[in-house]
Formats: structure tokens, C-alpha cells, sequence
């Protein structure tokens, strides 16, 4: 079984790779090659990953989550919100918040689970900025729309993370019919705090003990004690373990002046991680749940859209930004991968029942954004006056 684990291990990571150069030719993100690869390689086409396999990697799923929560903390810095302001904190509420309503509401209207809707509402604010960031990059964009682009995309991951936390206090509220009134009042304040609590205590102890050690081998490994360290109290107390390594990642850039040298060590450990999780998520693809999703599967790729777009240009007028940010903003917002997928995992644990629905919805859904997204975030920059073509 051991020799099977590094066979597999090794294909996985070998497959990522080329796919994912593959994808990078055609000017796709390389998470897009990874699921290409998963999907090839597991039970729906080759079988050479089978399920049992696929299970067998949860911890690898465990320390990616840890670890891109971790990294979305990282970018919380407070000196930089006194800089850009609070509108882009204000667009960001507004842009995920709606396209969380638009999907639950929707989903909800045509008669499907409340535990599926609001799962499904959850995961729609997430938002995967590398492929706009992309387009900003290749075409020189500057103005208005692409700064504030850079500052909500800094913290839409954030606000999801928040918003996914209290879903998850939702549906386990409803899964338990020996809840009472009062615990399900407490229970999603508890668990934000709890983790605020964790990730502040983890992160004040890494500082101090980060101290004593200089050599880059021995902090990487402090870095991956302590988020996981974290990841595991805050599991075991109840709280959110993405929230925990969130605010682990938000408190250390603000407290420390090492923080971003930290953040880069942890950053030489996490690729092949993550690799394995995406091509693993793609492996996990169920190609016989196609069948039963169209429906909710055309909701979820058509409201998170229209949720985005409604949300930016209302969270544009509230923080009184320009016509241009207000009506382009939300289109550049479209592509979803890592963060979404990520919370693909902790969903299908909450509603196993559902686990293949949800799984096929976000896949199917990352492919599209990720094949149209940078074509509409061009036409959007362009037509904001920000590239010329």
C-alpha cells in the first residue's frame, strides 16, 4: 500500500506539471491544468487514481486549507487598508455578500436543500484573482478600475472565509435537531472568536520563538508547526480552522517585521501541496453527477455572476467611486478556483449526502470562469479606458 501511496504521489505531481504547462500555453492558470489532470487521471477516465485513493489524501487536503487560509491572512495588513481606504473593504462586503444571497435565494426558490443552497451561496463569494491579475500584468493596466481591483481582490478571499465560517454554523445547526435556540445565537459568534482567539495566540508565539532561530530550514518548519498546530486546537475546540490559520497569517503581518520573509519560506513549501490538492479535487470528479446538475449548476454559474456584478456597482455607489469602477469592476471579478475548491472539501464533510453535487457544480463552474473570466476582465479593462489594444 506504502509503494502505491508514492507511485501515485509521484504520477500526480508529474501530471500536474505538464498539464499545467500545457494550460499556461493557452493562457489558462495553472490550476485549471492541475483539475485537467485529476480528471484525467481518476475514476472517470484512466481510474489510475481511484476514489479509495483520492480519500486516502485528506491529510494533503488538510495542510493545503491550512495554508491557503494562512496566506490570505498574510495580505491583511492594516497599514495597507489606511492607505487604499475603506472602500474597497465596503465593495467587498457588498460583491460577496449578494452573490451569496443570489445563490442560496435562487437555489432555494427551485426547490432545492436548504443545506446545499447555503453551501453552495457560501463557496460563490470566493474569488480567484491570479487570472485578472494576468491580464492586468500582460496588457500594463492602470487607473482607477485596476487599482481597486488589486485592493478587493486582497480581501474578498477574506470575507468569504468569514462568511463560509458562519454557513458552516448554519447547516450544522440544521443537521442537529437537538440544538437550541441559544446555542444556535452562540454558536457562529463562539466559533469566529474561538479562532481569532487561536490564530492570535499561535501567531504572538510564533514571533516570540522565531526569534531564536535564523536559519530559513528551521523557521519553515516553525511555520508549519504552528499553522497546523493551530488548525488542529481550533478543530478540536469547535472553532474554524480556516479562520484560525487566517488570523494566525493577519495578526503575524502586523505585529511582525519578519512577516513577509515568513510568509515567502512558507511559500517554498506550499507549491507541490497544493499541486497534489487540485489534481486529487479533479481526481474526486464525478462525471455521473453531470447528469443531475444542470439545473443548480446553471443557477450557481449565472447568480454568482450576476451577484458579483450587482455587488460591486451597489458597493461602488455606496463608497462613491467613479462610473467606471462602478460598472466594470464586477465583471474582472468572475474567475473562482483555489479558495473555492478548498471549501469543496469542508462542504462535502458537512453534507456528505451532497458531497458529488457540490463537488460537480464547482469544478464545472472553475472550468467556465476560468476559460472566460480573463477574456471578460480584458474587455472590461479596455473598455474602462485601462489597456490599450
Amino acid at each position: 500500500m506504502e509503494n502505491k501511496i508514492i507511485y501515485e504521489t509521484a504520477i500526480i505531481l508529474i501530471s500536474g506539471i505538464l498539464c499545467g504547462r500545457i494550460v499556461k500555453q493557452i493562457k489558462l492558470p495553472n490550476v485549471t491544468g492541475y483539475l485537467i489532470a485529476g480528471l484525467i487521471l481518476g475514476p472517470s477516465i484512466l481510474n489510475w487514481i481511484p476514489i479509495s485513493m483520492v480519500n486516502g489524501f485528506g491529510v494533503i487536503s488538510d495542510i493545503a486549507l491550512a495554508f491557503i487560509a494562512f496566506s490570505i491572512g498574510c495580505e491583511f495588513s492594516l497599514s495597507y487598508f489606511k492607505k487604499v481606504g475603506i472602500a474597497p473593504i465596503i465593495i467587498a462586503i457588498f460583491e460577496a455578500g449578494i452573490a451569496i444571497v443570489l445563490v442560496t435565494g435562487t437555489c432555494m426558490f427551485f426547490g432545492f436543500d436548504i443545506k446545499l443552497s447555503i453551501m453552495l451561496g457560501a463557496i460563490a463569494a470566493a474569488t480567484a484573482p491570479a487570472q485578472t491579475i494576468m491580464v492586468i500584468n500582460q496588457y500594463n493596466a492602470k487607473g482607477p478600475l485596476t487599482s481597486m481591483l488589486l485592493s478587493v481582490v486582497a480581501i474578498d478571499d477574506a470575507v468569504a472565509l468569514i462568511a463560509f465560517g458562519c454557513a458552516t454554523t448554519i447547516v450544522k445547526m440544521i443537521s442537529s435537531s437537538k440544538v437550541s435556540l441559544v446555542a444556535s445565537l452562540f454558536n457562529p459568534f463562539y466559533e469566529i472568536v474561538i479562532s481569532v482567539i487561536i490564530g492570535g495566540l499561535f501567531s504572538l508565539g510564533l514571533v516570540y520563538i522565531i526569534k531564536f532561530f535564523k536559519k530559513r530550514t528551521n523557521r519553515l518548519s516553525l511555520v508549519i508547526a504552528f499553522v497546523l498546530g493551530a488548525y488542529w486546537v481550533a478543530t478540536k475546540l469547535n472553532g474554524s480552522p480556516l479562520l484560525t490559520c487566517m488570523a494566525i497569517g493577519a495578526v503575524l503581518t502586523n505585529i511582525s517585521d519578519e512577516a513577509d520573509e515568513l510568509n515567502k519560506i512558507s511559500e517554498a513549501f506550499t507549491p507541490p501541496i497544493f499541486m497534489i490538492f487540485f489534481v486529487i479535487s479533479g481526481a474526486g470528479f464525478d462525471a455521473n453527477a453531470l447528469k443531475g446538475i444542470g439545473l443548480i449548476g446553471v443557477i450557481y454559474v449565472i447568480m454568482r455572476v450576476l451577484g458579483k456584478m450587482l455587488g460591486a456597482w451597489l458597493g461602488g455607489k455606496v463608497s462613491k467611486q467613479n462610473k467606471e469602477v462602478c460598472r466594470y469592476l464586477g465583471p474582472t471579478l468572475m474567475p473562482q478556483a483555489g479558495v473555492a475548491l478548498g471549501l469543496v472539501v469542508v462542504a462535502e464533510s458537512l453534507v456528505p449526502e451532497y458531497a458529488s453535487s457540490i463537488r460537480a457544480v464547482i469544478l464545472c463552474s472553475t472550468f467556465i470562469y476560468s476559460i472566460i473570466g480573463p477574456v471578460v476582465a480584458k474587455i472590461a479593462l479596455r473598455k474602462a479606458g485601462e489597456i490599450k489594444i
